[in-house]
């Protein structure tokens, strides 16, 4: 696995290292000791999918709150995605910034996105699903979200914004 630091603090685009041969490739997706030798979390407590059929599908931007923080690291499985995450620690020295990459299916990146940043994405094909692990369960009393268009942000996404759910919508402004 090749593990390139991101502009937010903590964050890493995780790429696998693909030994190919005649029958397509073989690739790691997750090493307790590699996590560990860059200094990032490894305990998986869950993971989730979310499929979404239409181009332009927006779910997040969510994150958990308290001792329920969680990391989360994302692949995309079918399909592709922009996937974001927003830096919400206030001690942070990248607070408020964002950053966002591409995900697919063909190219098997990883985004890991460290406790106290919130996480979303775009679809950018139709029938595209998004696999990922989280350090801690899921907390309904913890969920929280921002805006994926809050202007405390300036999240650039890089299509046209088709589906969205009400809650993901709403969200109020960032204090």
């Amino acid at each position: 696995m090749i593990f390139d630091e991101l502009p937010i603090a903590g964050a890493y685009l995780i790429r696998p290292e693909r030994r190919n041969d005649e029958r397509g490739y073989f690739a790691r997706t997750w090493c307790r000791q590699e996590l560990a030798q860059h200094g990032l979390v490894d305990p998986i407590d869950q993971v989730n999918t979310g499929f979404s059929p239409a181009t332009g599908t927006l779910r997040g931007l969510h994150f958990q709150t308290g001792v329920h923080a969680e990391v989360k690291i994302a692949r995309c499985v079918r399909g592709a995605v922009f996937d974001v995450i927003v830096d919400l620690r206030p001690d942070s020295p990248t607070f408020r910034q964002w950053h966002g990459a591409e995900l697919s299916a063909e190219n098997g990146h990883q985004l890991y996105a460290p406790a106290g940043t919130a996480h979303g994405y775009l679809t950018l094909q139709a029938d595209t699903e998004l696999m990922y692990s989280t350090s801690r369960p899921y907390a309904p009393g913890a969920a929280r979200g921002v805006r994926f268009d809050d202007p405390a942000f300036g999240i650039r996404w890089p299509a046209e914004i088709r589906v969205v759910s009400a809650a993901d919508r709403d969200w109020p402004d960032f204090g």
